[in-house]
């Protein structure tokens, strides 16, 4: 992985040359890694991803809802990230649809996007589930949509305590089964440990936050374009890199200074497993739904206005891109080109020198490495 990104846009991978047909100007583009932890190669795999999930948004009220673990399972979430992840999964999103689907409570069916993000800004190890949910549901009984409060989604400590059952129940049965791989050293060591540390998290508070209720669609679309995409840190918030170490921004303004080998250790500590999907759809999105109950609750939303709240503005959809795809002489990957302008602003056809929308991509070689000396 980290080869991959040393070898990003550079000759090494290859690439093409923007020549202008009007000034003659050229400049090379090389060819990136697509690596999914590079940093470099997320903005148009995100801006296809938010476009395609813009037509499955329902013109209604939305929550940000963040589902964090106690530090004391840190380890064992390092240890099995794969089982661990999915487990936050089931058990975050199995909270919210069991608490909107009690009567008491909501009563319909809600819909749930879970991101997965594993860092602290400082690149430290924090395993937590960012969750966009419907601020209502949808009753397939009263074939209604079922409006939920204005400011008021369901009750944070009911969802923490859920939460925290689902969790450790189900980590409690991953390590009956001996799914379970323990740290070798420390307090779960003893065949006893990893009972005593769940009795103790039993009696902890578990956070959830429930932050402000999104202010329409578009705001959805511009959040999940910030965080379903994002890696461990970005470029932007590198500072600097002296003889002192890599210094780079964390929160409030602040600013963090590691050795290079420690600051390559967090990094790599975000790695997800291969073909882990980070990303995950339930309830009225969940891909068995789309066609059918989220079908119905957008046709319950359009009669009853009152319910609604107005499209995004000025968002791209895929469906509209035939109508927004330009005019004019284009060589190499026309489709990929009208995708980068209509989804991100950024026209590579422009020429930056003349200005005239006249650049054409040419294939460049791949740089071959020098051949090793003969020992």
């Amino acid at each position: 992985m980290l080869g991959a990104i040393v070898r990003c846009r550079t000759a090494v991978l290859g690439g093409h040359l923007d020549v202008c047909l009007t000034c003659g100007d050229s400049e090379p583009s090389y060819n990136s890694c697509r690596n999914r932890h590079c940093p470099k190669c997320q903005a148009l795999a995100q801006a296809r991803w938010v476009a395609a999930r813009q037509e499955r948004l329902l013109p209604a009220p939305y929550f940000h809802v963040v589902f964090t673990l106690p530090a004391e399972l840190r380890g064992v979430a390092r240890r099995n990230r794969r089982l661990f992840f999915d487990l936050l999964f089931e058990a975050a999103s199995g909270t919210l649809l069991e608490l909107g689907a009690d009567p008491k409570r909501l009563g319909g069916l809600l819909g749930v996007t879970a991101v997965l993000h594993t860092w602290a800004r400082d690149l430290t190890f924090h395993p937590h589930l960012h969750c966009i949910v419907t601020g209502g549901g949808y009753s397939i009984a009263r074939d209604a949509w079922i409006p939920g409060r204005p400011k008021y989604l369901l009750p944070v400590k009911v969802l923490g305590s859920l939460f925290r059952g689902k969790m450790l129940a189900a980590l409690g049965a991953a390590h009956n089964r001996g799914e379970l791989e323990l740290p070798s050293k420390g307090a779960l060591r003893d065949p006893l440990g990893f009972r005593r540390l769940t009795a103790a998290l039993y009696r902890k508070d578990w956070v959830v936050y429930a932050k402000r209720p999104f202010g329409g669609p578009a705001q959805v679309v511009r959040y999940l374009g910030r965080y379903t995409h994002r890696v461990g840190i970005s470029n932007s918030r590198l500072l600097s890199l002296d003889e002192r170490g890599i210094t780079f921004r964390t929160k409030s303004g602040k600013a963090l200074t590691l050795d290079p080998v420690v600051f390559l250790g967090r990094f790599v500590e975000h790695v997800l497993p291969p073909r882990f999907v980070k990303i995950r759809h339930y309830g009225l999105v969940a891909p068995a739904h789309v066609a059918t109950s989220l079908a119905a609750a957008r046709a319950a939303l359009s009669r009853d206005p009152a319910d609604a709240t107005p499209e995004a503005d000025g968002v791209t959809s895929l469906a509209a891109l035939d109508t927004a795809r330009p005019t004019g002489p284009v060589e190499l990957e026309p489709d990929w080109l009208t995708l980068l302008c209509a989804l991100t602003g950024t026209d590579l056809r422009v020429c930056r020198v003349c200005g005239a929308r006249a650049r054409v991509r040419r294939a460049l070689t791949a740089a071959r490495s020098p051949p090793a000396e003969a020992a």
